[in-house]
This record gives C-alpha cells, sequence and structure tokens, in this order.
C-alpha cells in the first residue's frame, strides 16, 4: 500500500473517531513524524506513514524515540494491519 493511500485513511478514520490528524512540519526540528493524530479526551499520538516495506530514515527514528521518551505514542504505519491497531490503542487509552 502506498503512503499516500495509508495517509488518507489515517486521516479520514481519525475524522470518523472525532479527532483530527495534523500534517506536521519543523524547519528546525529535521525527522518529525508525519501526523500529529488529537483525539477527543486530550489523547495525542504520532504517525510516521511509509509504504508498505519502507523503513523510517535513521532521523525519523531518532525523532521517534525521543517522542516516546517523553510518553507519547509514536508509531510507525506502513500497512493496513499497522493502521488497525494504531487506531485501536489509542481508543483504548
Amino acid at each position: 500500500m502506498n503512503e499516500k493511500l495509508i495517509e488518507k485513511k489515517l486521516r479520514d478514520k481519525v475524522k470518523s473517531l472525532g479527532g483530527i490528524a495534523l500534517k506536521l512540519y519543523s524547519a528546525y526540528h529535521i525527522g518529525l513524524p508525519d501526523r500529529l493524530v488529537l483525539m477527543p479526551g486530550g489523547k495525542a499520538a504520532f504517525a510516521e506513514i511509509k509504504t508498505t516495506g519502507k523503513k523510517p530514515t535513521m532521523l525519523q527514528e531518532k525523532a521517534i524515540a525521543e517522542l516516546q521518551a517523553l510518553g507519547f505514542k509514536a508509531l510507525v504505519i506502513d500497512s493496513q494491519e499497522r493502521l488497525n491497531k494504531f487506531l485501536e490503542e489509542l481508543r483504548n487509552e
């Protein structure tokens, strides 16, 4: 599955659950995940979207590890299965 399709499915599903999936960009912090997902109840998570089989860069892996060390959910989503798992974990928090 390609990155654009996964990203669209993420945005659509998050919206249907009452949340928003904001596109992230920073000129000062390279490697940030693609999306900041904000859900009702103050839940926040980060999603790095990749085409199936592609891996995050070293900078992306570092940024994800930093966010996880701060206590945030930050995951790589590269398939429908990983997307489903990400969304299920958000709902269950």
